[in-house]
């Protein structure tokens, strides 16, 4: 019998199933001695596993003899397979499926091979070198063009190296089929501040504030270049400053910079007292 499929039961469920399946899914294979299907399929899923080398592991669970476990796992019909990872059942189907369909079942539970360069690109972000990481991610996004995660990652790159064309192409693509639309908002109100603080300084309109404290134009670039360099609480305040001067100004221009700024730092808890408080002060200003 191959090492990568083996037959489980009550008594080792969670050693050979539950706890091997962090490491790597498991599918399980309830089946019955009785049933011809489960003999068409059983074969199939022996082969694939030996053929994927134990990038899945297959465990054959007799039902009659595991009736306990069976009822468990809620298995009405057999054969029934029930793909497991991290311990918790993910998916799962009844019945013979074509080889190719019984592929793309197991393909969908493997760690994309995208992931080891996806993790180099953060580790090279962190250490302040974004060029190598944009590189590791465009080879990424070549060995799985489909990862939206690899893809909002490069955006993010994109955005910290100013290449605003590049990202918002992303961004247009993935914004229609990524299921992590919190990140794309976030990275969507990024990539404004990007766009409206482009050419300006902080000290200079600093300076035109103090000197001028109408001057609203100057407020709201610099509102845009403090978010930019992550002094949210300053930004907002100027922000809300404007709103209270003229809420009204460039067709509510402050108002809605808050609300791209509170869906920007909506996808990090760590400011969600932050815009709590300002989300309530912005509502007491405008009522």
């Amino acid at each position: 019998m191959s090492p990568f499929s083996f037959d489980a039961g009550v008594s080792d469920f969670q050693e050979k199933v539950l706890d091997a399946s962090a490491r790597a899914p498991v599918l399980v294979d309830f089946w019955a001695e009785w049933c011809a299907p489960c003999k068409v399929l059983k074969p199939v899923l022996e082969k694939l596993a030996g053929e994927y080398g134990g990038r899945f592991l297959l465990a054959k669970v007799d039902s009659d003899r595991n009736q306990e476990l069976a009822a468990h796992y809620g298995v009405r019909g057999i054969p029934n397979v029930k793909a497991f990872v991290n311990g918790e059942m993910l998916k799962e189907f009844t019945g013979v499926l074509a080889e190719a369909q019984i592929r793309a079942f197991i393909d969908s539970l493997l760690p994309s091979p995208a992931e080891p360069l996806r993790i180099a690109a953060r580790e090279a972000r962190t250490k302040g070198e974004p060029e190598v990481a944009c590189s590791l991610l465009i080879d990424a996004a070549e060995l799985d063009p489909a990862n939206e995660a690899v893809q909002l990652d490069l955006t993010e790159i994109y955005i910290d190296l100013q290449n605003t064309d590049a990202a918002r192409t992303i961004l247009d693509a993935q914004e229609h089929k990524t299921s992590n639309l919190a990140r794309l908002h976030a990275l969507q109100a990024r990539l404004k501040l990007v766009a409206a603080s482009a050419g300006t300084d902080s000290a200079t309109l600093m300076a035109r504030v103090t000197a001028n404290p109408g001057d609203l134009d100057a407020r709201l670039q610099l509102a845009h270049s403090l978010a930019l360099a992550h002094d949210y609480r300053a930004a907002l305040e100027h922000l809300l400053d404007i709103v209270r001067r003229d809420r009204k100004w460039q067709d509510e221009a402050a108002r809605k910079a808050m609300l791209d700024l509170f869906m920007l730092l909506g996808a990090d808890h760590a400011h969600d007292d932050l815009v709590r408080a300002f989300r309530i002060a912005l509502a007491r200003t405008l009522n």
